[in-house]
């Protein structure tokens, strides 16, 4: 082999490794909001679904979703849901509202992460008006409500493994924006409901 030659040989192997080593940086970066988008389409961990039309169609199969709420112990907050829980047909929608009250003195922003249990039902679970991920700032003893719009899509319906839920459960969980805490629920919920 030429010097020559052994130098082109050299010359493709090291760009060979520059655009192998510059493909796994960018998918890096890209994973992410690969593995978002993938656990928004699938409902993969409980995430749920965000639509901008109703269902087509209304079955009368009835499902009930409960509400839970909690408030980081760092945030002054009281946040909870009017309604503990509803009944509907599968396919109509529902607007629920959570009411928030700032306790403290000064003002303060919140964040609020949710979830759906049981997990699988997270891709059936269609949210077409929220407040989650949205940063909200409540003054001194500000009360604010806070809808939601939802339905269960009709194709619960036709899923086989979906037969034995007859109640979802919609939890938020509200946090001091900017904190750690916040920070790390978010790693959390991309890590475990993604």
């Amino acid at each position: 082999m030429t010097n020559k030659e052994l130098h082109e040989k050299n010359t493709r192997t090291l760009l060979t490794v520059f655009a192998v080593v510059f493909g796994m940086v960018g998918l890096a970066f890209a994973s992410v909001p690969l593995y978002d988008l993938f656990c928004r389409v699938t409902g993969f961990g409980g995430t749920t679904q965000l639509s901008t039309e109703l269902p087509d169609r209304i079955l009368d199969r009835k499902i009930t979703v409960k509400f839970t709420t909690s408030v980081n112990r760092k945030l002054p907050w009281d946040f909870e849901s009017e309604t503990p829980e509803i009944t509907l047909n599968i396919g109509q929608d529902a607007l629920i509202n959570f009411v928030a009250q700032n306790d403290g003195n000064q003002p303060v922003a919140g964040t609020a992460i949710y979830n759906v249990t049981p997990l699988k039902a997270g891709k059936y679970f269609h949210k077409t008006q929220c407040f989650c991920f949205d940063y909200q700032v409540l003054q001194p003893n500000q009360k604010m409500n806070f809808p939601v719009v939802f339905y269960v899509d009709p194709a619960i319906h036709d899923d086989p493994n979906m037969e034995d839920v007859t109640t979802i459960t919609l939890s938020y969980s509200f946090f001091k924006s900017d904190s750690s805490e916040l920070d790390q629920a978010m790693e959390t919920f991309y890590n475990t409901d993604s």
